[in-house]
């Protein structure tokens, strides 16, 4: 279901630019090889799943009480997924991250309404399918990472290095659904702005998500991250970023 893990010599040491690196492939995917236990014959079984990312930067994935991977899961917790997308040339040179652990299925109403807003904003047509009660929401809790950043530069973090830390900005958990909400319906000429700073182009592009180290933008099929320089160290800092953002050249 995973890579085979690499010997520890031949990994290299997890630095910031490997962890910023790590985290946006983490934040910008919409979608991942899911890797489960089959119930029926007890073999490994693979399947694709859409994704969404908590405030913290935790992995979720929406699927259907029909297919095979929710009645594999509902057995069996156990799971892998397999996130990063290819471009141009051989596959094998592109980064991707490979972790192990079990998928939490989330009935909390609470948790789901947060789960459901975020993962609406990164997948806008899942609105069709999203409220049927057959669908539910599956929180995955890592506990081993493997991230094969292109040929000879492998690393393997401790899962909590991949999550962005929530200490002193608890309240901002509370206050992103209304700033996401607030900045797309008045402040386009902004959000536009921000895909630029992160290194795209053109306008429309809606902000998805907010969190202590950054921002996260969509258009169309394409998501994008702009990083704060700083992290948010309270959740009162958080409208002063914003607005700064919007008049950097």
């Amino acid at each position: 279901m995973s890579e085979r893990p690499l010997k520890k010599d031949l990994l290299l040491p997890f630095d910031d630019t490997a962890q910023r690196a790590a985290k946006q492939i983490i934040r910008t995917a919409r979608h991942a090889a899911l890797g489960t236990t089959s119930p029926d014959h007890g073999g490994p079984m693979v399947s694709r799943v859409n994704l969404a990312t908590t405030i913290e930067g935790s992995l979720f994935f929406l699927i259907s009480g029909l297919a095979a991977h929710f009645k594999a899961l509902e057995k069996d917790t156990r799971a892998s997924l397999l996130v990063g997308d290819i471009g141009k040339g051989d596959p094998l040179a592109h980064p991707r991250i490979t972790l192990n652990g079990n998928a939490l299925r989330i009935d909390d109403s609470a948790q789901r309404d947060q789960l459901r807003r975020r993962f609406l904003a990164k997948h806008p047509k899942s609105e069709l399918y999203i409220d049927l009660p057959d669908f539910a929401f599956w929180k995955f809790q890592s506990q081993e990472v493997s991230i094969n950043g292109g040929f000879a530069r492998a690393y393997a973090p401790e899962p909590l290095d991949l999550q962005t830390d929530m200490s002193g900005v608890e309240q901002l958990c509370d206050l992103e659904a209304s700033a996401v909400e607030h900045m797309n319906e008045g402040h386009q000429d902004a959000i536009d702005h921000y895909a630029t700073l992160a290194g795209q182009s053109g306008s429309g592009w809606r902000l998805i998500s907010l969190d202590p180290e950054g921002l996260d933008l969509a258009k169309g099929d394409v998501v994008t991250r702009l990083w704060f320089a700083e992290r948010i160290g309270q959740a009162s800092e958080l409208r002063p970023k914003l607005i700064k953002l919007a008049s950097r050249q």
